[in-house]
């Protein structure tokens, strides 16, 4: 038993508590653009409570939040930026047909 607990020795480290990504004085609201972006991936998808590090209401208002955000067209649906530059900068080949005559 003791050479277990020599072989596998507990870390000392301390461990610090992270902040809330959310302030007390911080209101959840779909006008408040600066906090909802950070809840939001680049692909436009609601990150998960998990990621977030947040309460289930603050998820809750979180995510009707940035529904309304998308619907008063504050927000995009989705973020497809990435897909317009790729299908820009590949050349099109038109030519690759023959023609009948």
């Amino acid at each position: 038993m003791n050479k277990s607990k020599l072989l596998f020795p507990k870390s000392k480290r301390s461990f610090r508590r992270r902040l809330p990504p959310i302030g007390s004085g911080d209101r959840i609201d779909y006008r408040n653009m600066s906090l909802i972006s950070r809840f939001i991936s680049e692909q436009g998808k609601i990150l998960s409570r998990r990621v977030n590090r947040v309460t289930l209401k603050q998820q809750r208002l979180i995510t009707i939040a940035i529904k309304q955000a998308r619907i008063l067209s504050l927000l995009p649906f989705l973020n497809n930026e990435k897909q317009f530059e790729r299908s820009e900068s590949t050349p099109r080949t038109t030519s690759l047909r023959t023609r009948k005559k």
